[in-house]
């Protein structure tokens, strides 16, 4: 019963729509993040990356901050920021893409 609630919350008529977008007219950096989410969800890897490639290195990311919570690393910092670093620019180079598109 749960996989069926989860698919139809991921209708994209129930998604939030993105207030930079209404009221500018332009994508924010974060546009495509939900339906990226929901493509990886349903399994369908590639449209997630395709939607919005920031999201692998932003789950990479998390997931690293999780394990972290009980797992000590010898390098944690630097590989946080590395992470965060490559977060940060995969999102910005994904909006500048879509503002020169």
């Amino acid at each position: 019963m749960r996989p069926l609630l989860l698919i139809w919350m991921l209708q994209e008529k129930l998604m939030l729509p993105c207030l930079s977008k209404q009221v500018l007219g332009i994508d924010c950096p974060g546009c495509g993040l939900q339906r990226s989410v929901a493509f990886l969800l349903k399994g369908e890897f590639a449209a997630s990356f395709l939607m919005y490639p920031a999201l692998l290195p932003m789950l990479t990311l998390f997931g690293f901050l999780a394990l972290n919570r009980f797992v000590n690393f010898r390098k944690e910092n630097t590989i946080i920021a590395v992470l965060g670093g490559l977060t940060v620019f995969s999102i910005l180079a994904n909006y500048i893409i879509k503002l020169l598109n």
